[in-house]
């Protein structure tokens, strides 16, 4: 149960700034964000070992991409491609609404249900495959002004006890001011670890289970205005687990 959090801002410095935690089983390897791809060198993302695509990443174009998995689609299924791979191709491509035009163009029976993410310093989608049959195809909707929240539901889930506790808080927090390099306040609520969860579901953003299941890294990434060529993309990093390291700049 990935999270990620969008705030779009039209009109601001930094009209985009996400926040992403990735949920997966901790043996699963994984590389962090950097240019893993001879053949996509404008390509800055984490590598999933296991199936060569990647779960959240950005490009030189300003092009920022994540992809979540749904209610009940966890792991790789037998004769299904990996939704790793819609980030590699949402990043292929120099502005948003492009990425969206084609992701939303998939065969649906291709792929687990999946959550996607993809903005950039102009526009921002939510593409949604929630047919685990495949015979729908994926929807489009661009995110309006404001912060938004999804993990393995719809956008915004109210019946999701994260997004109902945390989505408040990340609301109210200061948000991060990439010019002066302070990213404090969304950062503490990557970490947070207090349960909160209903019906065995974990609520805390940063957790671990008895089976293996945790939170492995966390996140955050700005776009600057079109107005502003004088400033660049930022994405930041920090793992969690199998090994933890501290929160470091992957771009610029």
């Amino acid at each position: 149960m990935c999270t990620l959090v969008i705030q779009y801002r039209p009109g601001q410095d930094w009209p985009v700034i996400l926040a992403a935690n990735r949920d997966e089983m901790i043996d699963r390897p994984w590389q962090a964000p950097a240019r893993h791809w001879p053949d996509r060198p404008e390509v800055v993302a984490g590598l999933d070992e296991l199936a060569g695509g990647s779960w959240l990443g950005i490009n030189d174009f300003g092009v920022a991409a994540g992809v979540l998995n749904r209610h009940g689609s966890l792991g790789p299924a037998p004769g299904q491609r990996s939704r790793g791979e819609l980030v590699l191709e949402a990043l292929d491509h120099a502005d948003a609404r492009a990425a969206a035009a084609a992701l939303a163009a998939i065969e649906p029976k291709a792929y687990r249900t999946f959550n996607l993410i993809v903005a950039d310093n102009r526009e921002a989608f939510w593409l949604r495959h929630a047919d685990p049959s495949g015979t729908l195809p994926a929807t489009v909707a661009a995110l309006p002004p404001g912060l938004s929240m999804i993990a393995s539901g719809d956008l915004d889930d109210p019946e999701s006890p994260r997004i109902r506790r945390y989505r408040p808080l990340f609301a109210t927090a200061p948000a991060p001011d990439p010019g002066r390099g302070d990213w404090s306040g969304w950062e503490r609520l990557l970490l947070d670890e207090t349960e909160t969860g209903e019906n065995g579901e974990p609520g805390a953003m940063r957790f671990v289970t008895a089976r293996g299941f945790g939170t492995v890294s966390s996140a955050l990434i700005a776009l600057p205005a079109v107005e502003r060529p004088d400033l660049k993309p930022v994405f930041r990093f920090a793992a969690h687990r199998p090994v933890a390291a501290p929160w470091r700049a992957v771009y610029p």
